[in-house]
């Protein structure tokens, strides 16, 4: 199976009331797992290599070891640059190997957002790759306060920026390490209204497993990004794994104890939110 663009695997959750999960990638176990995951669940995934996955191993390194992995996958997989906080950052996504990238413009104002975004958009689908784009502020948990979605911006977004996919802002947040019931339905209900394309969700973690379910079947949220919970996953297993093996002290065999565990957490995400 060959990697394929972030558009490629949208539009079917959206026509078939699913959605997608974008896993954040640490290193090459976990993504490993998540592949691993998907390829029992019979789905297709995305792997996400964030600004903490890049400025820990460089995009070129990153870029062909998930390429790798999606063209050994026996389903589709989505390689995604997250966070592009500039338009250079996505380029070099674009160049060595990412089918999809993320351009993050929610601090700038909304014509600026718009127009850069719709420049990268016509390199990248040149390029075959895809785009996401942000409108609002998905806010940090004990950091930086959200900034909800305003519709007219994100219909604005919509029809001018040439972007496949729109992550908002409507109660979910990052680095959430406790569920939480904030999502305003409301809220995403005026955005739906007025516009047409996938929506994502930044700060997946932080949404009950219920409430992604209930989001993925009944509105246009078609992505989820995920990456908190998983990490707690990591950790834990792997501090009990250090605990029953303290004569352990191989990396590779270290690495290897927490597998199990992401990969049945992994499942558990996938079976809820895009098996039909």
């Amino acid at each position: 199976m060959t990697a394929v663009s972030l558009a490629e695997v949208l539009q079917p959750a959206v026509q078939e009331g699913y959605a997608l999960a974008g896993l954040v990638v640490l290193g090459w176990e976990d993504a490993l797992a998540f592949v691993e995951a998907a390829e029992e669940a019979d789905c297709p995934v995305i792997l996400q290599a964030g600004p903490g996955c890049r400025a820990h191993t460089p995009v070129p390194v990153i870029g062909k070891m998930l390429r790798h992995l999606a063209d050994q996958a026996q389903v589709p997989v989505v390689c995604h640059l997250d966070h592009g906080y500039s338009v250079d950052d996505c380029r070099a996504g674009i160049d060595h190997g990412f089918t999809s990238v993320m351009f993050d413009g929610s601090r700038l104002p909304i014509s600026e957002n718009v127009e850069l975004t719709a420049g990268l958009a016509e390199e990248a689908h040149a390029a075959g790759v895809s785009v996401e784009g942000e409108v609002g502020f998905v806010g940090y948990a004990e950091g930086a306060a959200s900034a909800y979605t305003d519709p007219e911006e994100a219909a604005r977004f919509d029809r001018e920026s040439g972007a496949d996919a729109i992550a908002i802002s409507v109660g979910n947040v990052h680095l959430q390490t406790e569920k939480t019931d904030g999502i305003d339905f409301n809220a995403l209900s005026a955005i739906e209204q007025v516009t047409s394309k996938p929506l994502v969700l930044h700060g997946g973690s932080g949404i009950p497993p219920e409430i992604r379910r209930k989001l993925a079947r009944e509105t246009r949220i078609c992505k989820f990004n995920l990456g908190t919970e998983l990490r707690q996953t990591f950790g834990n297993s792997l501090r009990q794994v250090l605990n029953d093996r303290p004569d352990v002290f191989d990396r590779i065999e270290i690495l290897k104890g927490p597998m199990p565990a992401m990969k049945r957490a992994t499942l558990e995400i996938l079976n809820g939110i895009t098996k039909l």
